[in-house]
């Protein structure tokens, strides 16, 4: 008689005898499964089995010894992975089922005691809050790298003056170094906002069962100190579904990547007007043009952005329309997760070797300066003199007009010139045409003088010394 089962077969946690009668198709077992990535978490996932086991030893569920057993058997499991020898065997559906089936090698049916009350469900969302967290912490580091690599940066070149542009058009001279701040602070409010997510991150749902709670009464504070968590999540059902914490990250690592983006993009068209070098290492060339030097690490970080943002829309969209508690979509969390937490780590990589291999020219920065961009410092000088600004606002753009008429920068004409628009001009009205005493006039807090920067690049290094 022939057999209607699948071709495959079942893996040991749903082996014959049990609710299955038959093997699973291939099909559906290569779809189903996540170890081909969730393979990442072996280390929190034998974190917190040791603590389970522990847990379940004070609650009488299990013996000393057999907690002792199942500890030293997770401990050579644990040796396997860190040594590269961890073998997968057709059935291991995903990293929890993988480590058990070893563990049950190793020492015998003790293993199978190790889940007595203990779903798949908390189990996992405890081995990605564990991962997640480390992850960002991780991060941090880098947040610290790049912040400080660019504070010293910005301190090297703290005399070099280069042009400040609104809607890319010249606007008013600044100090290279308050350009270079300027980017360097939303990575500050970055690394702030994620030094935020991480408590919210670092809560336990372990114990909290496939949805209903724990049925042994194993003590989730205990565990949650023995995992190094700040606390307990407050609902099972919330719990074992709770992926709040991926999409904070995935939002988080969006922003990240845009201001990166906007830093690559400004690097881009500085290295365009040559006022910057970018070095050969973050640069490479065209496999036509031989002098082509592209800026490809650039390029690609202001790619990465866009994408980084598909991660969090896609997986917000996949957890809107979820009913409680865990459903099989929420497996869908990890790849981006991963693959967030990859590119975060290189972008700020990347990014941190072009500023600290970057080389400004200050003589074609000082040449995208022109003496148009002190028209408002030449309205600023009749307010120095008692005249409201509305007024000294069309006085100034009155002269900027009469030198395009003549055809002639704003800095050569003569005082005759300007008191002909406006008696109130003096002689010392010739001092406004110089680009340091410009800047430095800019000295309030967050300022361009080079007073206010060097404040900036303390408080940016003060902090960065935080994390």
């Amino acid at each position: 008689m022939a057999s209607d089962a699948p071709s495959g077969a079942r893996g040991g946690l749903f082996g014959a005898g049990g609710r299955f009668k038959g093997g699973t198709d291939p099909i559906m077992e290569k779809f189903n499964e996540s170890i081909s990535f969730d393979k990442r978490m072996w280390a929190e996932d034998i974190d917190g089995s040791i603590a389970y086991s522990k847990a379940i030893v004070k609650v009488g569920i299990i013996t000393e010894e057999e907690g002792k057993l199942l500890q030293e058997g997770l401990e050579k499991v644990r040796a396997e992975w860190a040594a590269g020898t961890f073998e997968l065997k057709p059935g291991d559906e995903d990293i929890h089922t993988a480590n058990e089936r070893r563990l049950t090698e190793l020492i015998g049916s003790v293993g199978g005691k190790l889940h007595t009350g203990r779903s798949r469900n908390d189990q996992v969302a405890t081995d990605t809050r564990l991962w997640t967290v480390k992850a960002e912490r991780d991060i941090l580091q880098d947040l610290k790298t790049l912040l400080l690599a660019g504070a010293e940066f910005a301190t090297t070149h703290i005399d070099t003056l280069m042009a400040g542009y609104t809607h890319l058009q010249p606007a008013q001279p600044i100090r290279f170094s308050h350009w270079i701040c300027s980017h360097l602070a939303p990575i500050m409010r970055d690394a702030q906002r994620l030094q935020d997510l991480i408590p919210r991150a670092n809560q336990c749902p372990l114990g909290s069962g496939a949805l209903s709670g724990n049925a042994f009464g194993v003590d989730r504070n205990f565990l949650a100190a023995e995992l190094g968590f700040d606390g307990v999540t407050l609902n099972s059902l919330d719990a074992t579904c709770d992926r709040d914490f991926i999409v904070e990250f995935l939002m988080w690592s969006a922003l990240l990547c845009t201001h990166l983006s906007q830093l690559a993009e400004d690097i881009i068209v500085t290295n365009l007007l040559k006022g910057v070098t970018i070095d050969d290492a973050y640069a490479t060339g065209s496999s036509l043009m031989p002098q082509k030097k592209n800026p490809d690490a650039l390029e690609l970080l202001r790619g990465k952005a866009g994408i980084a943002l598909g991660r969090a829309v896609g997986l917000t969209a996949t957890l809107k329309g979820l009913p409680r508690a865990y459903n099989k979509d929420l497996q869908e969390d990890k790849v981006p997760l991963f693959e967030a937490v990859d590119t975060v780590k290189d972008c700020l990589a990347i990014a941190t070797g072009v500023i600290v291999t970057l080389k400004p020219n200050p003589d074609m920065l000082k040449k995208a300066l022109c003496p148009e961009m002190l028209a408002t410092d030449l309205a600023d000088y009749l307010v120095r003199k008692g005249v409201p600004f509305r007024e000294t606002h069309h006085i100034s753009g009155a002269c900027v007009r009469l030198a395009e008429e003549k055809n002639v920068s704003i800095d050569t004409l003569t005082l005759e010139q300007l008191q002909d628009i406006d008696a109130r001009f003096e002689a010392d009205v010739m001092e406004v045409w110089d680009y340091e005493v410009s800047v430095e006039r800019k000295s309030s807090i967050g300022g361009t003088c080079k007073q206010s920067v060097e404040k900036q690049i303390s408080d940016l290094t003060e902090f960065a010394n935080s994390l």
